[in-house]
C-alpha cells in the first residue's frame, strides 16, 4: 500500500467530516486503522490539524450583525491591541495588515447597538488613531475551508 499523499487525503477527508471515525477513515483511504491514527497523531503534533470544532451559524443564533473593523494603531501597541482584541469574545477574526490601516477585526453581533458599544469601548483606547467600520449586507462565503491538492 502506497502512503503518497495520505496527510492530504486525511486532511481532506476530515474537511468532508470532522466527525469521522479512525475506521471509516481508514475504509475511505483503504489502509489500516492504525495507520490513520498514526498520521492523524502526527499531524496534530505538528499544528497541521489544531482542533476539531462545530461549524455554528452565528446568524441562526442571532448574531446576524456582521462588521469588519479597520484600526490605525501606535506601533509599539499594536501587540496589546490586538491581543485585546482577541480576547473579545464576539470578534471571530483579528488581523495585522499592511496598508492604511494595521488591525484588520471581524466581529459577530446580535444588533447595531452591541456593536457600537463594542467599538465605542475599543475607541477609549488612546493607542487607537484612527477607525473605519464596515457592516456586511450580506455573506457570500464565510468560514470557508479548501481542500488540499493531492497528486495523481
Amino acid at each position: 500500500m502506497t502512503y503518497e499523499n495520505l496527510d492530504s487525503k486525511l486532511v481532506n477527508a476530515l474537511l468532508g467530516d470532522g466527525r469521522a471515525s479512525l475506521r471509516s477513515l481508514a475504509e475511505e483511504l483503504d489502509v489500516s486503522v492504525t495507520t490513520v491514527s498514526n498520521h492523524l497523531s502526527d499531524l496534530e503534533a505538528e499544528g497541521v490539524i489544531e482542533g476539531y470544532t462545530p461549524r455554528v451559524n452565528y446568524d441562526a443564533l442571532g448574531y446576524d450583525v456582521t462588521a469588519v473593523i479597520q484600526l490605525k494603531v501606535e506601533g509599539h501597541a499594536l501587540p496589546e491591541i490586538t491581543e485585546s482584541l482577541k480576547e473579545h469574545r464576539q470578534m471571530t477574526s483579528v488581523y495585522e495588515v499592511t496598508g492604511d490601516y494595521d488591525v484588520v477585526a471581524v466581529g459577530k453581533f446580535e444588533d447595531t447597538d452591541g456593536m457600537n458599544d463594542q467599538i465605542k469601548t475599543l475607541l477609549t483606547d488612546p493607542d487607537i488613531k484612527e477607525s473605519n467600520t464596515s457592516v456586511v449586507l450580506n455573506s457570500v462565503s464565510e468560514n470557508e475551508q479548501f481542500e488540499l491538492e493531492v497528486e495523481d
